[in-house]
């Protein structure tokens, strides 16, 4: 298996000298989410030898068929460290959601299969069913819900804002009449509309968070969005948005010298792992997540991944 986990890393690392070579004409970083964001950029990975397989009795039809596969296949991010980061010259991933991710496959005695997901695309390959589940710092929420299963959260953040530090914003009241950088199929647009309304900063009569949009909103603030994130970090540098609007956890890596957030933070974010609606992946999987919350074993991967 190790040996395996060698020639894994290997041929991540060859594709993705592949990829640069053949798409220079991109500005993304060779690390970005959108440089993995088809079912075809998936990178296998394989999980060691499970100590405890699945419990004695039967497995759902959808379960006993991933043991059947013998690989457990994950919608990941590649680009936000701590949760999800692939390292472009190894070709390994390493990060909470990666660990969380070996440890299901684990439990069932099957290797991991790694595809890298953005916010646009993570649902899309889910329900095509070129992946079985999403670790991919996958907010839940009672609209998300209806589509898709989630587990028990594993992990709470929360939305704030990136700015340069030249621009002089500092608060939610300085990003009136500005425009912000989020993710395609993101919740952090309405989220920082529905802040800046709490606080006063705008007006919030025409704000519906049930068929918000933000390429419609221009009342008191108005949004860019992106396939990814470096793509905002690099239009942020070159001022086409005045701010860049995620969950805290995933600004982290692109918080460098000149940047700082602003005073606030708001709309938790609690993740959760995502699965095909009434599958019983969910239930498997949902098990497993409260038996690690109950243990220590994710407080303790939470710490390990410098996430506290």
């Amino acid at each position: 298996m190790k040996n395996l986990r060698k020639w894994t890393a290997l041929a991540a690392a060859m594709a993705m000298t592949a990829t640069l070579l053949t798409g220079c004409g991109s500005s993304e970083a060779p690390a970005s989410e959108a440089a993995a964001s088809t079912a075809d950029s998936s990178t296998a990975v394989a999980t060691a030898p499970a100590e405890t397989t699945v419990a004695d009795g039967e497995l759902a039809a959808d379960v006993q068929a991933i043991v059947d596969r013998g690989v457990l296949r994950v919608g990941v991010k590649n680009a936000v460290v701590g949760f999800g980061f692939q390292d472009t010259l190894t070709g390994e991933y390493s990060g909470l959601e990666i660990s969380l991710a070996e440890k299901i496959a684990e439990s069932l005695g099957v290797d991991v299969e790694f595809t890298a997901v953005t916010a646009a695309t993570r649902t899309e390959l889910l329900d095509s069913g070129d992946i079985d589940c999403v670790l991919a710092t996958f907010t839940i929420t009672d609209e998300r819900k209806q589509s898709w299963d989630f587990s028990t959260p594993y992990f709470t953040d929360y939305v704030t804002v990136l700015v340069e530090d030249k621009s002089g914003i500092t608060s939610l009241a300085d990003l009136v009449d500005k425009k912000v950088g989020v993710s395609s199929g993101s919740t952090s647009a309405k989220a920082l509309v529905n802040a800046m309304i709490e606080a006063g900063l705008i007006d919030g009569s025409g704000f519906d968070a049930d068929t918000f949009d933000p390429a419609l909103w221009t009342t008191g603030v108005s949004f860019q969005q992106y396939d990814d994130y470096p793509a905002i970090s690099t239009a942020l540098s070159a001022g086409e948005v005045d701010a860049f609007c995620v969950d805290k956890s995933i600004l982290a890596i692109y918080k460098t010298e000149g940047r700082s957030y602003i005073d606030d933070k708001f709309s938790p974010q609690e993740y959760g792992v995502a699965t095909t609606k009434g599958s019983g992946l969910s239930a498997y999987v949902d098990e497993l997540i409260q038996g690690w919350l109950a243990d220590g074993t994710i407080d303790s991967l939470i710490t390990e991944n410098g996430l506290e």
